[in-house]
């Protein structure tokens, strides 16, 4: 760059995001201080002023550093003061200067600068091509952008001077501040020139790409509202530029997750979609969480994932040893489903329900299937479900939709062959909600699970892989066609040596090891935990047993802490004094033989029970009262009784009268409680027979059964369940109808040998060992 040798003094006015080239013809608003003094000093003298650009816009007084050096000189044509303090002035580029140094002054900028003439003035051949070459690509790009009019166009072709054609396409072209700076700070014309062509350049292809979006965008824009089109347009730069953040991340990377999942080829196909209209959704639609979430849920069920059984029936047997006593039956099945599985490698998962009384290990011993079999384990409970929805899933219609707890567990198990664990079955309900124990048919009909289909999911998914597993307390509330897809394995409860194994094998290590008692620091005497089981629970399972040993533990612990004793031996006498007065009495309800009083045996939901049937004689008019809180099914029993022993007055030695002289009373102690059910009909009669003829019943004798009108003994259920409350309650005989003389194997063995079962198939060979003689 030719210097004009030329060095004056000037004001200095500061640019904040704005550069003037020479030439250029502007209008300023100008509203800080010190540039409205230096702007005043101009006026008042050669009316000329050097501007020149801030580096940083957020700077308000700016130093020397500040401010790039190489500015432009201008002409100022026009000053007006505007009522808000601002400045407006009308300026004319002249000359490149170059600040040299800043000199002192306190009202504003004064700088020292040398004005600086381009080179390559002359035009030269080379010079002249350069120019023309320059203005081919600008025509050109003004045609692409339209930013640059026709007049303006013009305007340019006709300037001839090299430098100042430079310049002003420089002030036409939308370039970045320091892309302007580069291009005044340029001595040499030439390379001006040429940088500008290669700008040109570039800006034709980024003009180019822009069409090219733009035509992309529009294709699909036609159908749709402005969003549509900004999201689209946005889409398409993310995609030149390989941008994988935002929307568009998130899409490639659901897509991924999609196809790594191991989807069946509907459901993939399903699910890719849906992920297309996701995509085209805009991300505030309602319904965009709620496909989203479907999506989600998808990835996340395992379709495939399978873990591999392990079929060693010794390991199985050894594992459900450990972790429960007793439960043959249910073991036993658990083993022939492994020893099968191991030859066929084929069978279905079996439906298991483990029907029984509460605190009986139902629960527990599903989880040790799982282990035993080297499964995940899931459980749900169904205790109060009332909504199909709950099984089968919400429509996927709304947001907040999600799947049924089947689906729901199975995302949980990770796997498609857990055990899983449907807790409380027969504690379902139905309302207008609809029925979930009928939605529960296909989950559990082998023949059907291995499509299941969950409303939110909508695609069949494979349930035939499976373990289910159910409990119950009471499977008489469970529907037939339910029932029917299931294997019942009945467990009763534990009798008094079952307790007594599981106390010392189980609960007490487990509540030891629970209170912090190592080592021998609490030990419990067999006597001990016998009277705990006699006096202190009645129940079929372990649970309250538990809470006794529970107590106990924290009692010994106490004792420990505060008498700094090393160990606590229980024993029976300590019972006493740790758990109070004893809550149950163990033995015969009755010291002696009672006239009316019969002992039956009842099968309730927690285990068997006995029952006492009183019947008192009053002289009356033949009334016949029955009370106890009874239901239908026990007053129809009383009415049979009343029935027959009037038609076989005579045969029993029973005055033919009776019951026109006297009022029956019939009692069931324990009025509270609700009793019915179709196995007290021999024990009512035994009852009435002992009050009319005055016949004691034997105290140690309990019977259980139905008889009809003319007498027979019919068959009843749950006899493991009235047996083992028998040998709780100290009874030593009891009487069962013949035909159930098949069910005497299901007892203990401990409990058969302490009881004597007599098989009846009539009312008078149960007279015959229930009364004694009259006195």
């Amino acid at each position: 760059m030719v210097e004009a040798n030329k060095k004056r003094q000037i004001p200095l006015l500061p640019l904040r995001g704005l550069l003037v080239f020479p030439t250029m013809v502007l209008h300023l608003d100008v509203g800080r201080a010190k540039s409205v003094q230096a702007l005043e000093y101009a006026m008042d003298h050669d009316e000329e002023i050097v501007l020149a650009t801030q580096k940083e816009i957020s700077i308000d007084e700016p130093k020397e550093d500040d401010i790039y050096l190489i500015g432009t000189l201008v002409k100022i044509s026009q000053l007006l003061r505007l009522p808000n303090g601002t400045v407006r002035v009308h300026v004319e580029g002249l000359k490149r200067v170059r600040i040299e140094r800043f000199l002192d002054n306190e009202e504003f900028l004064n700088i020292e600068v040398e004005q600086l003439e381009d080179e390559d003035f002359y035009k030269s051949p080379e010079l002249q091509a350069i120019m023309r070459n320059m203005l081919k690509m600008f025509e050109q790009y003004s045609k692409v952008s339209k930013k640059v009019s026709h007049e303006t166009l013009q305007t340019i072709k006709e300037i001839t001077e090299p430098g100042r054609l430079a310049d002003v396409v420089s002030a036409n072209l939308p370039l970045k501040l320091h892309e302007k700076q580069e291009l005044l700070e340029i001595s040499s014309v030439r390379d001006r020139l040429l940088h500008l062509i290669q700008i040109l350049n570039n800006e034709q292809e980024v003009l180019g790409l822009e069409k090219k979006i733009g035509q992309r965008v529009k294709k699909s824009m036609e159908k749709t509202q402005k969003e549509y089109y900004l999201r689209e347009q946005m889409k398409a730069i993310q995609k030149e530029l390989g941008d994988k953040e935002g929307r568009s991340g998130e899409i490639a990377s659901l897509r991924e997750q999609i196809e790594r999942s191991d989807m069946p080829e509907h459901v993939l196909n399903k699910a890719l979609k849906e992920l297309d209209r996701y995509e085209k959704m805009p991300s505030n639609a309602a319904e965009s969480s709620v496909l989203r979430n479907y999506l989600d849920w998808l990835i996340q069920l395992p379709w495939t994932n399978e873990t591999t059984d392990d079929l060693d029936v010794n390991r199985a047997e050894t594992i459900l040893d450990e972790d429960h006593y007793g439960l043959e039956k249910v073991k036993e099945r658990v083993l022939e489903y492994i020893a099968v599985q191991q030859l066929t490698r084929e069978l279905k998962g079996p439906i298991l329900c483990l029907a029984g009384p509460p605190g009986v290990g139902k629960t527990s011993l599903a989880r040790s299937i799982a282990r035993s079999l080297n499964r995940q384990f899931v459980r749900i409970s169904l205790g109060g479900v009332r909504d199909e929805a709950e099984i089968r899933g919400h429509r996927r219609t709304y947001v907040g939709a999600m799947p049924g707890r089947i689906i729901q567990g199975m995302k949980k198990a990770k796997t498609i062959n857990p055990v899983f664990l449907l807790d409380e079955i027969d504690k379902m309900a139905n309302d207008f909600r609809g029925d979930p124990s009928s939605a529960l048919l296909e989950v559990l009909d082998p023949e059907q699970n291995n499509s299941f289909s969950d409303h939110f999911v909508e695609e069949p998914y494979d349930l035939s892989k499976v373990m289910f597993v159910t409990t119950a307390n009471n499977i008489g509330t469970i529907p037939g066609p339910l029932l029917d897809r299931m294997e019942i394995i009945n467990i009763p409860g534990y009798t008094e040596l079952e307790k007594l194994h599981i106390a010392k094998d189980y609960l007490a290590k487990k509540q030891r090891a629970d209170h912090g008692l190592t080592g021998n620091m609490l030990r419990f005497q067999d006597e001990a935990l016998i009277k705990v089981i006699r006096e202190y629970t009645r129940e079929a399972g372990v649970r309250t047993l538990e809470r006794q040993l529970a107590a106990i533990s924290r009692k010994a612990a106490k004792v420990i802490v505060a008498g700094n004793k090393k160990r606590v031996t229980v024993n029976e006498k300590m019972i006493e004094e740790m758990l109070g007065k004893p809550r149950y009495r163990f033995g015969l309800a009755e010291e002696e033989d009672q006239i009316g009083a019969a002992t039956g045996l009842a099968y309730t939901t927690a285990g068997g029970d006995t029952l006492s049937i009183e019947v008192s004689l009053a002289p009356g008019k033949g009334k016949l009262t029955l009370t106890g809180k009874l239901g239908d099914v026990m007053k129809e029993s009383a009415q049979a009784a009343f029935s027959y022993i009037r038609s076989r007055s005579e045969e029993l030695e029973i005055n033919s009268n009776f019951h026109e002289e006297n009022d029956i009373h019939i009692h069931v102690p324990e009025g509270a409680t609700p009793k019915d059910g179709p196995s007290a009909g021999i024990t009512m009669a035994t009852a009435l027979v002992s009050a009319l003829t005055e016949r004691p019943v034997k105290r140690e004798v309990g019977m259980t059964g139905e008889m009809t009108l003319r007498g027979r003994v019919l068959p009843i259920g749950g006899l493991k369940e009235k047996s083992m409350s028998a040998h709780r309650a100290g009874l030593k005989t009891i009487i069962i109808p013949k035909d159930n003389e098949k069910d005497l194997e299901d007892i203990p063995e401990s409990v058969r040998k302490d009881l004597q079962f007599i098989l009846v198939s009539h009312l008078d060979d149960v007279l015959k060992h229930a009364l004694g003689e009259k006195k």
